[in-house]
């Protein structure tokens, strides 16, 4: 057996050789028919179950059923979700791997986001590795080291290995809903604003950079983010690279064995508003779009503090005000009604916390890198009207209104976010300087950026028709780039 396994590009070849746990990567044209081939050299005569959802299950599924057939594999009975709302609940996990109990199969993931997420987590529990045939370019999270799983309200990452193989057949992944590869896009753009805050809490020393870790991520961003037209369109070569760029990010997670190298502030909304339970028009909505506005946001934070910090940063006044532990906890509590994720959040903020003491030495060590952190941090950022741009293009939200968001919500969600996880971003800068309040003014003032741009027409959205199938994978259907055409 020869699988096309990339290990010939020299990204990939790269990812593979620092990847603890991923040793085979397929990406390309036509390489679902090798799935079975990669299934026996991984895993000899195991028998294998096929996981996926209803979906799914149609844009692969069977296929893979019929290819692992044809190559004399023994199979067990498909395990298909029919919950067209799937998500990824721990109840899922929990069906899954009571159906893996008894035997000795080897899962394969046909889907995206929920589906492999699930199997990655039912996988481990159950004492076994898994491999994973990708559906859409959605998200990043098919070669990542972790799961995010709703379990008992909260947004958790569960830590877990990654897929021994992943197999990303450009046909079946081209093919996908407009929507899933437009949220693929918005995911990977947000890794800028998530570079800006690792580059943030590094420079502060709250959390270093790994730099091979971050060059996996950050060195191709603005190359296989150059055409967001072309993911709106199906363009193979613009879909091609975002797959990579997913799929490259996941590797920089497996390797640092954490999400910081894919996840800041933008990500704090997405799962703010998970752990909050929101549903537009009957339906969660996908994790890039939530992610897309959450990096808009994140950016246009950024923004706002890179003109103030110099001049506006009185130290002295700050941490005079700065509250004690138990004033943290009390506004916690007036901040989140919902129980659990209150509990969530005290936790969150107590591991956080820094003293009066603690917190004067770090201001005043920003106040000396300042002007270097401040140019570091605008070269790394998309300028917020590109940013915006970009994904209008490319056919995700720009609008928080789109998922379901309304702006007095938004401007909340800035104080809710910074509350729920204990990740050093653009959030904790603005509210250890003591200018959250003065720049979401700004923000969200009927001149400023959140109510300024009109919405977009509906020629830049994705039409019924660029959807072209009910392929979901989620249970439902270091210049700037000067140009955001091909």
């Amino acid at each position: 057996m020869n699988p096309t396994s990339n290990h010939t590009h020299p990204r990939i070849a790269a990812a593979l050789r620092g990847a603890t746990d991923t040793r085979e990567l397929l990406l390309g044209d036509g390489v679902i028919d090798e799935t079975a081939d990669v299934f026996r050299l991984l895993f000899g005569n195991r028998p294998a179950t096929i996981v996926a959802d209803a979906n799914t299950f149609e844009a692969a599924g069977r296929r893979v059923c019929d290819l692992f057939a044809r190559a004399g594999l023994d199979t067990c009975a498909p395990f298909v979700f029919e919950d067209p709302n799937l998500h990824a609940c721990y109840e899922h996990v929990e069906k899954l791997r009571e159906a893996l109990t008894g035997n000795q199969a080897i899962p394969v993931a046909v889907g995206s986001g929920t589906v492999n997420d699930i199997t990655k987590l039912a996988a481990h529990e159950s004492g076994r590795w898994y491999m994973v045939v990708a559906t859409a370019a959605s998200m990043d999270g098919y070669t990542a080291y972790g799961a995010s799983i709703n379990r008992e309200g909260s947004k958790q990452t569960f830590f877990c290995p990654a897929p021994l193989a992943v197999v990303a057949d450009m046909e079946i992944i081209a093919r996908a809903p407009a929507e899933l590869n437009a949220a693929g896009y918005g995911d990977l753009v947000a890794k800028a604003p998530a570079g800006a805050d690792w580059m943030l809490a590094d420079a502060l020393g709250v959390e270093p950079i790994i730099p091979e870790v971050w060059s996996l991520v950050q060195d191709p961003l603005r190359e296989l983010a150059a055409c967001p037209e072309g993911i709106r369109k199906g363009d193979r070569a613009a879909i091609r690279n975002l797959t990579e760029g997913l799929m490259m990010t996941g590797f920089a997670m497996q390797q640092a064995k954490s999400s910081r190298p894919a996840s800041g502030a933008e990500h704090q909304f997405s799962h703010l508003w998970d752990m909050q339970d929101h549903h537009h028009h009957g339906r969660i909505p996908l994790h890039g779009h939530k992610v897309a506005i959450g990096a808009l946001a994140s950016t246009r934070l950024y923004e706002e503090l890179l003109r103030r910090v110099g001049d506006e940063l009185d130290i002295d006044a700050v941490c005079g005000n700065w509250p004690g532990l138990s004033e943290i906890e009390d506004r916690v509590d007036r901040t989140h009604p919902n129980g659990q994720l209150r509990r969530v959040a005290r936790e969150e903020m107590r591991a956080k916390y820094v003293t009066p003491e603690a917190l004067r030495v770090r201001l005043t060590r920003l106040k000396q890198i300042w002007p270097t952190l401040q140019e570091r941090l605008r070269r790394q950022l998309f300028p917020a009207d590109q940013l915006r741009q970009m994904l209008v293009a490319a056919g995700a939200p720009c609008e928080p209104t789109e998922i379901g968001i309304d702006l007095e919500r938004l401007r909340r969600s800035h104080i809710e976010a910074q509350q729920i996880r204990r990740r050093y971003t653009v959030l904790d800068l603005a509210t250890e300087t003591g200018l959250l309040s003065v720049c979401l003014e700004r923000l969200f003032a009927t001149d400023g950026p959140w109510c300024k741009p009109a919405a977009p027409s509906a020629s830049s959205r994705p039409t019924a028709a660029d959807t072209r199938n009910t392929q979901a994978g989620n249970g439902k259907a270091s210049q700037q780039q000067e140009h955001l055409g091909c």
